[in-house]
């Protein structure tokens, strides 16, 4: 994944770009950026934060860098934001997104013009430079971030500072957020909505699809008003974004609070205690459990000091080892319990299964499970919420191929339908191997009515195939 955050003010900007960018750190774990505009031109730091936090890796760059407009990034993939020299002038960028057609973007650039790529990243292009190079093709910055958005197939939100002001330009579908903040003296762009308000920033304008706009120190110009269609990713109030951050005016908190309660609506176990897996599964249980009436309490707790991060390292084996390290079990809340839990998905089940197994060795008499969406059947199209080589990594999926073998993909929509004989034994079969004393996941339906938007406006790609 990773976020943006950009900053026009009539004073330095650097202090708030620092910090706005920092309050992105749970979207990812690779690294960081910053690039600065003033009176001595553009400047820019780029540090790899994967063994150390951002604010740790920048705080000599915050005394160092001068300007009063700024744009800056978390990423978990390319070096960003990038320095363009071009025929539309100096600029730079910084994006959050993906790119499926990155073969064919890259030969439509070679025949219009462009030689070669500089960045490259893990053996591929700079996803964010070959935007750049699109934006390039044009005659105008503006036309040429319409052609981004018209070309590229996946999702991408950029924002692009010239000497003068930014750009801010929202995905063409609206899978990702982008809101713009406002105070005395200065305007923020930011892909969390919380990021600015410490800064002393009020909410000003949330982009719609589509939607670009131009922010000065002076004020927010539109350019590109927005399209009607939005497929908003429903991922981010499940699990990805900050318990703080509101996306369409619904509040991640609340959205989870809804989520737990309609699945304690649809449940009938009566265990002892109901806790969430820390971070993201805590306030969906404490729904669950004002609903129930069942206690709410934290049978494990997340050691944070030294393990204060909320993605994991690339490595498989070493992010089960730190899911292992990160939680501590509280011994007199597990013994001879009954426990419900909720985490905000299964994914490839190793995690949840260790975590299970910890809870049996220190005493549990049972552990029900209650994921708080939907099995995921898709590999995401549009984000890079999931480092998944292979649609095989899901559980689900490795089910199913044992099941139907050659004939998986033809009957996959039957596996989406929770009323169907395939969908319950998909989920028995998952309790099995995971070692769950139950299993029950929230329903699709129950999901879109927990975030309370038109489901027409929302991505749920993942769990119904459904683009």
């Amino acid at each position: 994944m990773g976020g943006i955050f950009g900053v026009a003010s009539k004073s330095s900007c650097v202090q708030d770009l620092f910090y706005g960018i920092d309050y992105h750190s749970h979207l990812g774990t690779r690294r960081g950026g910053m690039a600065v505009h003033g009176k001595n031109g553009f400047d820019r730091a780029i540090h790899n934060i994967e063994n150390s936090p951002f604010r740790t890796k920048f705080e000599r760059d915050v005394e160092e860098l001068e300007g009063n407009l700024g744009i800056g990034c978390i990423s978990d993939s390319e070096p960003q934001p990038l320095l363009v020299q071009s025929h539309l002038g100096s600029f730079a960028i910084t994006t959050v997104g993906k790119i499926n057609n990155a073969d064919e973007l890259v030969q439509y650039c070679y025949d219009n013009g462009c030689t070669h790529f500089l960045e490259m990243s893990g053996g591929g292009i700079n996803a964010t430079e070959l935007v750049a190079s699109l934006i390039n093709q044009k005659s105008s910055i503006l036309e040429g971030i319409r052609l981004v958005q018209e070309m590229v197939d996946g999702s991408m939100t950029l924002l692009l500072m010239t000497p003068d002001g930014i750009y801010a330009a929202r995905d063409k579908m609206g899978r990702t957020p982008l809101i713009i903040g406002k105070k005395e003296d200065a305007f923020c762009a930011s892909f969390e909505s919380f990021a600015y308000i410490n800064l002393g920033y009020k909410d000003y304008k949330e982009l719609g699809p589509a939607e670009i706009v131009y922010m000065t120190p002076e004020g927010v110009d539109v350019l590109q008003t927005p399209q009607k269609d939005m497929k908003i990713c429903s991922f981010l109030w499940v699990y990805y974004g900050y318990p703080t951050s509101t996306y369409e005016g619904v509040n991640v908190e609340e959205m989870r609070y809804r989520c737990g309660d309609m699945l304690a609506r649809r449940d009938d176990v009566k265990p002892d205690i109901v806790a969430g897996v820390p971070d993201s599964g805590l306030a969906h249980a404490i729904g669950y459990a004002n609903q129930s009436g069942i206690p709410f309490a934290r049978p494990f707790i997340k050691y944070t000091p030294t393990w204060p991060r909320s993605f994991m390292p690339t490595k498989q084996s070493q992010r089960n080892l730190i899911a292992r390290m990160k939680l501590i079990p509280v011994e007199p809340l597990i013994r001879d319990k009954s426990l419900l839990l909720i985490d905000d998905s299964i994914v490839r089940g190793t995690q949840l299964r260790e975590t299970t197994e910890f809870l049996y060795e220190s005493g549990a008499r049972e552990v029900h499970i209650r994921p708080a969406c939907p099995p995921l059947l898709f590999g995401c199209k549009y984000l890079n919420f999931s480092r998944s080589k292979s649609e095989l990594d899901l559980i689900t999926r490795r089910i199913i191929r044992d099941r139907e073998g050659e004939h998986a993909e033809a009957v996959l929509n039957n596996y989406v339908d929770p009323d169907s004989e395939n969908y319950k034994e998909m989920v028995d079969e998952i309790c099995k191997q995971l070692n769950f004393t139950s299993l029950r996941f929230h329903r699709l339906d129950d999901m879109i009515a927990s975030i309370g938007l038109e489901p027409c406006k929302l991505c749920t790609y993942c769990w119904s195939g459904q683009e």
